[in-house]
């Protein structure tokens, strides 16, 4: 059964029953198309019975959600929460915190690395669900009868797959597995409300000089800013291949802007002096660290023993070894190896992967001879 929730009466009314629950399943619908923040549309909350579809466009008053999803007992059981966990924050200021991610915990247990919810139900049950409405507009009202069919789905059977893999988590012994990354990946999440960092993402940034590479990081914030003022993607401001190139180029005169590659005319006027500004003063910054370089060619055969170790370490443990290590970590563990520095990435400091594929990993090492 699913009830439409459409006031403040009526969504404290639901908070209330559910407040007393051991376990919460939780979605959100929203649009991402034109904005930088995502706009919430819809939320779902079920008991595992009836789906309660809450309207954001109607109700106001949210203190009773708050309070069921950051301070109450209840598990809040969300399938892929990154996104649902933004939205929340970003638009009701609300940080869910006892979260059970089925498709965390799936992966744990060696059901399937990073499925998406609908193949996980159909592997688990056998379950299968419509999944056409998902690019639908959710601000629409009223929801046609197809939305709110989906909408309720998505909450629908999310208890069912939450006891399925608690269960398996316990008997496997990997539930403080799962907690621990649980909780790397609630703080992974908030942090990227965060502004900073986002030049580490420019495709092609490892190139940059020390100094290009202040300004290309001066002029990520600076964009940063600008999109979540007006509320647009960043590419629809300058996309990141103009970015690069400005501070590749590092041009001093707003005339000179007109020889970036793909930087519009209209947005040199609109932009122009701030980006100078910008170049300018990322001068006095202070020095930021390299970005990562390409592996040597010299490093791959190193790069492929550990990927083939933790492959058959995988396969002996029964988890998917993209758990287990991540390109990017053993890459860095490779860079390392490079400069005669054995240094281990964050997750490999403490909890599982220090105690079981740390040690595997430098057994490779070792065999290796490096």
């Amino acid at each position: 059964m699913s009830v439409w929730v459409d006031s403040d009466e009526a969504l404290a009314e639901v908070c209330a029953r559910l407040h007393r629950l051991e376990a919460v399943a939780l979605d959100t619908e929203f649009i991402r198309t034109e904005t930088f923040f995502p706009k919430l549309a819809l939320i779902q909350l079920s008991d595992g019975h009836t789906c309660w579809l809450i309207d954001v466009l109607s109700v106001s008053a949210y203190a009773p959600l708050k309070a069921l999803l950051q301070e109450s007992e209840c598990v809040i059981i969300l399938h892929a929460c990154a996104e649902d966990l933004e939205v929340l924050q970003h638009a009701l200021d609300i940080r869910p915190q006892r979260i059970f991610d089925t498709q965390l915990a799936a992966s744990i247990v060696n059901t399937g690395f990073s499925m998406g919810y609908a193949n996980l139900l159909e592997t688990l049950t056998g379950v299968h669900l419509d999944k056409q409405e998902t690019r639908s507009n959710w601000l629409a009202r009223p929801l046609s009868a197809k939305q709110l069919n989906y909408a309720s789905d998505d909450v629908r059977h999310l208890h069912s797959i939450y006891q399925f893999l608690s269960a398996k988590l316990h008997t496997l012994a990997r539930q403080s597995w799962f907690d621990e990354d649980m909780r790397e990946m609630r703080i992974s999440v908030f942090a990227r409300q965060e502004l900073g960092g986002y030049h580490r993402r420019i495709k092609g940034g490892h190139r940059l000089s020390l100094v290009s590479l202040r300004a290309l990081k001066r002029l990520c914030d600076w964009r940063e800013q600008r999109a979540r003022k007006v509320d647009k993607p960043r590419g629809h401001l300058i996309k990141d291949p103009v970015l690069l190139g400005l501070a590749s180029c590092m041009p001093e005169d707003k005339k000179d802007l007109y020889a970036i590659e793909d930087f519009r005319t209209r947005d040199v006027a609109r932009f122009g002096d701030e980006i100078i500004e910008q170049i300018a003063l990322s001068l006095e910054d202070p020095m930021i660290p390299d970005l990562p370089q390409p592996l040597a060619r010299t490093s791959t055969p190193m790069l492929k023993a550990m990927r083939q170790g933790l492959s058959e370490f995988a396969e002996r443990e029964s988890i998917p070894m993209q758990c287990l290590a991540s390109k990017k970590e053993l890459e860095s563990i490779v860079r390392s190896l490079d400069v005669g520095c054995l240094e281990w990435p964050n997750r490999f400091l403490a909890g599982w992967r220090a105690q079981l594929v740390r040690p595997a990993i430098q057994r490779l090492i070792d065999e290796k001879g490096v």
